[in-house]
């Protein structure tokens, strides 16, 4: 085995059921900080009072500003550190960093008031990146704690869990708020200790990842700082000059950027077509957003089961035809009823999109590289973030604000992703990644 990657257990033991369940938790654990802090209450508020004396328009360029740089931030740097953590089998370590590093910086995302524009934009930036980097290493482990036919199920599990607790959170919330409302707490006192909620659910429901997980990998020759960068870029030099060896996790890679733009597209502008063309007030956005989280936990329950019978790319193309189905139905709803079967066809097809996903990238990983691996996914899914939303906000500024328009244009990512996804081969990745397992 070459001294430039980590040394690998031939036989390691396999992962018990308390460890699938820790692993699973973690998912439990960091969705409380897209669900409150991105999605549904400290945007709004940035926008509405941290950057409220400016326009409308200018508060929510520099929240997409803020998430642009997050976003390019992690895009940049995710292959190198996974390659890093690989070599030096420090997955673990890495994990524990950036988790204690989100959890910190949405703890001090409360101190952010009226005015505190790029104190606010700082923190937020860090806290996201902290938070991408621990979803690209909680994934890398996927390979090392489930065999490939029950990836699908696992992923499955853990994202199922996941909404259930971003769910949770986004609860607590909201009873918060309700009862600061009551005792007459105006939003610039009770939206910052949401974060401080955000922060304690993420630190007690992530105890037991941090403490049962284990690292399996056994590190190579011990480098210096320098050396461990110059290592991760030369294993990840190596991993594109030799891309076609893996030539369906590429094609998947591509194909995961594209529908993954659509995805996030709906993601981060549903609440914004559902207040703007649905005319929904904050209390049924609020309630929209619960609903579909829990038809996403349903969906990725069910296709995470379904995906290890019927294969992942299946699975795949199954929710991407859910996905055109959902945007269609949005596109053309006058009334409430019909959108909110969009709404939950698109919270089913949105689990189980994910879920899917993560596990073809597990399977198409060996585990020696599986940090690695999973950094391109993460420079996927944060290329797939900055794509999807700019591309809307142009669509709607080109179409001088025709929110439904601008819906069904997203159309053209989920039709082009099941085109290329066509031509990934799924046997042909596994077997790719088995080779890479006994030669790599």
């Amino acid at each position: 085995m070459s001294t430039r990657s980590a040394k690998q257990i031939t036989h390691p033991p396999p992962a018990s059921r308390r460890e699938r369940l820790a692993w699973c938790m973690y998912d439990f654990a960091n969705s409380g900080y897209t669900t409150v802090v991105l999605t549904a209450v400290f945007n709004a508020y940035f926008v509405g009072v941290v950057a409220g004396d400016q326009d409308s328009g200018n508060a929510t360029l520099l929240w997409t500003i803020a998430m642009a740089v997050a976003n390019g931030l992690v895009l940049l740097c995710a292959p190198v550190l996974g390659a890093i953590a690989d070599y030096s089998a420090a997955k673990k370590r890495f994990l524990i960093a950036s988790t204690l590093g989100c959890i910190l910086f949405t703890a001090l995302l409360s101190l952010i008031g009226p005015g505190d524009i790029i104190p606010g934009m700082v923190l937020v930036i860090l806290a996201t990146v902290m938070f991408a980097a621990g979803e690209n290493f909680i994934a890398a482990f996927l390979p090392e704690i489930a065999p490939p036919q029950q990836m699908g199920r696992l992923s499955g599990y853990g994202w199922t869990i996941g909404y259930l607790g971003g769910l949770l959170t986004l609860g607590i919330c909201i009873a918060y708020i309700q009862w600061a409302e009551a005792q007459g707490q105006s939003p610039q006192q009770y939206v910052p200790a949401t974060n401080l909620i955000v922060a304690g659910v993420f630190l007690l429901a992530a105890l037991p990842t941090l403490l049962w997980l284990r690292e399996r990998a056994v590190a190579a020759k011990p480098q210096t700082l320098p050396g461990y960068i110059r290592i991760g870029f030369e294993r990840l030099h190596h991993t594109l000059k030799h891309a076609a060896q893996h030539r369906d996790l590429f094609r998947f890679l591509l194909t995961l950027t594209v529908y993954g733009a659509g995805i996030n597209t709906v993601v981060v502008l549903a609440a914004v077509y559902a207040q703007q063309v649905m005319q929904f007030n904050t209390r049924d956005t609020l309630l929209l957003i619960m609903v579909v989280n829990v038809t996403a936990a349903a969906g990725a329950f069910i296709f995470g089961h379904l995906q290890d019978r019927i294969g992942s790319k299946t699975t795949l193309i199954l929710t991407l035809i859910i996905w055109i189905m959902a945007i269609g139905i949005a596109y053309g709803s006058t009334s409430s009823p019909t959108f909110w079967l969009a709404a939950n066809l698109i919270g089913l097809s949105l689990g189980a999109s994910q879920s899917a996903g993560r596990a073809l990238v597990g399977l198409f990983s060996p585990p020696r590289r599986s940090g690695e691996f999973f950094g391109l996914w993460g420079l996927a899914m944060r290329l797939a973030a900055i794509i999807g939303p700019l591309s809307y906000g142009g669509t709607i500024y080109l179409l001088q604000g025709d929110h439904r328009l601008a819906i069904l244009s997203t159309l053209l990512f989920f039709i082009a992703g099941l085109l290329l996804l066509l031509t990934v081969n799924e046997k042909r990745g596994k077997e790719a990644a088995l080779a890479a397992r006994w030669n790599g």
